[in-house]
């Protein structure tokens, strides 16, 4: 562990300009995550020397998330200032060819505004009562505003469950590339007449891993995170004012999610432990992410063209298949493969497809078609596949070479559990 008694400082070259930060008195941080932050950054103290936070980059294709404190700068009602303001950038970007996908919160709230003379419920049902009548207003204010520039708007509210299935999940993404390839921007909202675990604030919360998983749909070269506060700090900036924003994330660990914990949430459902989370998914996609401050002057457009904002988290990855994203995101996973030492070198060594032989066992209820994840002997997840196979199956033939799968079955899909064209090994 690193202690800082004093304000050390560190020098940050930037294209435009040098910034100094300082660790925060009395604040504790483990070397292997000062590394990790560009505040801290080695490499950034070099002068001249272009690293991936500060070289121009050019974002076409843009997911853009607006959380309820952002849409409604903390009050109980939308504010359509900063509702204007991030219009009309997108406007501007739209009109320079770039692609924007919104993920818009706000629907409880705008619900909250239009239904305040009723006495307001705690419930569940009741929340899902405002979110049905906020969103048809959400989507209404959008809509007056995005016609002043002559662009017309869609909406997809979607589920968890639409894009855990093959087919839901295909659909979605090829009716948002649709909407793109039309110039149509999409506007997406988490569905809460059907789905509650958004609203109870377990899964999605308050839309940030849902953006994530949309970035991954349509092969985002960004998602951008505005909510109303500049970043991730190394404390909360509201109650401790010797917090200090971290200009890059490499590696989301431990520490990381700490800093996110100890940041509050003013509105909404998440908070920045959910956009940490969700940062994490999108980057693991090959998506790059940014937290900002979405009600400073001209944030999309200058995220758009690689200004130097917020926190960045680059991708881990190239952009993968859709289908190998699909598998990755881990929500359709339905059930565990487990194999053997020579099937995990002819997998990851030799880009082999998966047989009968080297499995040791099948975990879950899954069928046909479904994906499952593929763990070595010690339970480490190697990788996840669509199988050929149903559990039951799988129960019968594992261990056994593929010239029996037909005696032992009375039929066979092919010799493969999962082929390697239907797999990703990490």
């Amino acid at each position: 562990m690193v202690r800082a008694r004093h304000m050390y400082p560190f020098l940050l070259c930037s294209k435009e300009q040098h910034r100094l930060y300082h660790t925060a008195p009395g604040h504790q941080l483990p070397a292997d995550s000062i590394a990790r932050m560009s505040c801290f950054s080695l490499p950034e103290l070099s002068v001249g020397v272009k690293t991936a936070r500060f070289m121009p980059m050019s974002y076409r294709r843009i997911v853009a998330k607006f959380g309820t404190g952002l849409l409604t700068s903390g009050t109980d009602h939308l504010d359509l200032q900063v509702m204007s303001s991030l219009v009309e950038q997108i406007a501007r970007l739209h009109g320079k060819g770039k692609e924007i996908v919104i993920i818009s919160s706000g629907a409880i709230a705008s619900g909250r505004q239009k239904l305040k003379k009723i006495p307001e419920r705690k419930n569940t049902p009741f929340k899902q009562v405002l979110a049905s009548v906020g969103q048809s207003h959400l989507m209404y204010t959008y809509e007056q505003l995005f016609n002043q520039y002559d662009i017309n708007v869609a909406q997809a509210l979607l589920t968890k469950e639409d894009l855990s299935d093959r087919s839901g999940y295909l659909n979605a993404r090829n009716t948002l590339l649709a909407l793109i390839e039309l110039g149509i921007i999409c506007i997406v909202n988490e569905n809460d007449i059907v789905a509650i675990d958004e609203i109870e604030g377990l899964k999605f919360g308050d839309n940030d891993n849902l953006s994530a998983m949309v970035a991954n749909l349509v092969d985002a070269d960004l998602l951008a995170l505005l909510t109303d506060i500049g970043g991730l700090y190394t404390a909360d900036p509201s109650c401790n004012p010797q917090a200090q924003l971290i200009r890059r994330v490499d590696k989301i660990d431990a520490e990381i999610k700490r800093m996110a914990s100890d940041t509050a949430s003013r509105q909404g459902i998440g908070g920045m432990t959910t956009k940490i989370e969700a940062a994490r998914l999108a980057t693991s996609s090959g998506v790059n992410v940014i937290i900002a401050d979405g009600r400073e002057p001209d944030i999309l457009v200058r995220i758009s063209r690689g200004e130097d904002v917020g926190t960045f988290f680059p991708a881990q990855v190239n952009k993968m298949e859709s289908k190998k994203r699909w598998m990755l995101s881990g929500l359709a996973s339905k059930g565990k493969v487990t194999v053997d030492k020579g099937a995990v070198s002819a997998l990851k060594e030799q880009n082999k497809s998966l047989l009968p032989a080297g499995m040791i066992r099948a975990e879950g209820k899954f069928h046909r078609g479904d994906i499952v994840d593929i763990l070595d002997e010690k339970g480490k997840r190697i990788g996840c596949g669509i199988s050929n196979y149903s559990s039951s199956d799988l129960a019968t033939i594992a261990g056994k070479h593929s010239d029996k799968i037909l005696g032992l079955l009375g039929y066979d899909y092919g010799d493969d559990v999962v082929h390697r064209n239907n797999m990703v090994i990490l």
